[in-house]
C-alpha cells in the first residue's frame, strides 16, 4: 500500500512540474511575441505622428492659400475642412477594409512568425 500511495505522490508531483514548466513556457513565448509586435506599432505610431504634423501643416498652408484665391480667410478653412469631411466618410465606411483588417493580420502574422 505504502508503494502506491508513493507512486500516486510521484504522479502528481510530475504533474504540478509539467504544470509550472508549461506556464513558464507560455509565459516566455508571450514575452518574446510581445517584444517583437511593441516595437513595430510603436515605430509605424512615431511614422503616423510624423505624417499627421506633415498634413497638419500642409492643410494650415492650403488652407491659407485658398483663402487668399477667393479672397476670404474662412472659405479656405471650410474647403479643407471640406475636404477632411469626404476623407472622413470614407474612412468610416472602409475602416475595415482598409485599417481593421490589415493590422489585424499583420499582428496575427508577427505572433505565428514567432512560433
Amino acid at each position: 500500500m505504502s508503494t502506491s500511495k508513493s507512486l500516486i505522490e510521484l504522479l502528481f508531483e510530475k504533474i504540478e512540474e509539467y504544470g509550472k514548466t508549461n506556464y513558464e513556457l507560455i509565459k516566455f513565448k508571450l514575452l518574446r511575441a510581445t517584444a517583437t509586435i511593441v516595437p513595430s506599432l510603436i515605430s509605424r505610431l512615431i511614422v503616423v505622428l510624423v505624417f499627421f504634423f506633415f498634413m497638419l501643416i500642409l492643410s494650415i498652408g492650403i488652407a491659407y492659400f485658398l483663402s487668399e484665391i477667393f479672397g476670404n480667410l474662412y472659405i479656405g478653412f471650410f474647403i479643407v475642412a471640406a475636404f477632411y469631411l469626404v476623407i472622413g466618410i470614407l474612412f468610416y465606411f472602409f475602416l475595415y477594409k482598409w485599417i481593421k483588417k490589415p493590422v489585424g493580420d499583420s499582428i496575427v502574422k508577427q505572433i505565428l512568425k514567432q512560433q
